[in-house]
Order: C-alpha cells, then structure tokens, then sequence
C-alpha cells in the first residue's frame, strides 16, 4: 500500500503535466511571458510549456479585426467608418496589442484634422490605409481597408 504522501506526489506531478500542455487554436497565436520578462511566440498546434514559470501574456488573433470609429473631418464634417487591420508579426505587435484601438482611433483622428485631406472619399481611403500602413507596419500590424461615409 502506497503512503499518502506518494498519492499527493504523483497527483502533483500528473496536475502539473496536465497543465504543462496548451492547445492553441488555428488563427493565433499567444505570447508567453517568463518569470525573468522574456518573451516567447507558441504558434497553432500543441506545446509544452513550464506551468508556474511560463504565463499567457496575450492571445493574438492573426484573422484580422475591425475597429468603428466615428469622427469631424478638418472641414467640418461627421465622417464615420471603420478600420480593418490585422497583425502580421506578433512578436513586435505584442507590445502594443493590448492598446491597439486606442492607437488607431486617436492616429485616424488625427489623420482627418489635416489639412492635407484630400476631397474625394475613394482618395481619403487610400491616403489613410497608406499613412497608417507606414506607421503601423514597424509594430507588426497592417491596415487592410478602411471605409468612410460621411454621417448625416
């Protein structure tokens, strides 16, 4: 007959192996943080990580999201739309993951104030996707499309 203190150990180790596995879906991919601030890029499939020592620091969707926004042109104007992007390397994109929206929302504010805003709705489109896109490119994300309506 086995002692208790060997059914607690050999639970331990069978806990800790269960939660040594992650699964990560088709689509993302999570970050991990180690105890000493290194950072790691587990991609889909089936990994081994080292519970107490390993956490998820953000789980990262690679298909793309959608940000609305809602906004007065330079001109005075109410111009609403929403911004596409997706992220195209995680490992630089983790940094500003957790405040991306924010980013892009107050960066497409800003972009509508200047003066250099072009007229034509299809121009205005194009100018921000390319003025974000040479912003945002170096943190690892990429605006995919954008539309504009101008409220009434």
């Amino acid at each position: 007959m086995l002692s208790p203190f060997i059914w607690t150990f050999l639970g331990a180790a069978a806990l800790l192996a269960v939660l040594s596995i992650r699964r990560i879906p088709v689509g993302q991919v999570y970050t991990l943080r180690r105890l000493g601030g290194r950072t790691r890029v587990l991609p889909s499939g089936m990994h081994v990580v080292v519970p107490l020592i390993e956490r998820v620091a953000h789980k990262i969707s690679l298909t793309g999201s959608s940000l609305a926004f809602e906004d007065a042109a330079g001109d005075g104007r109410r111009i609403s739309g929403a911004v596409y992007f997706q992220v195209l390397d995680p490992q630089r994109a983790d940094a500003v993951i957790e405040q991306v929206d924010d980013l892009l929302r107050a960066r497409t504010s800003e972009l509508l104030h200047q003066p250099a805003l072009p007229d034509d709705l299809a121009e205005r489109r194009t100018w921000l996707k390319q003025t974000l896109n040479s912003e945002l490119r170096e943190r690892g994300l990429l605006v995919t499309r954008i539309d504009l309506a101008e409220a009434a």
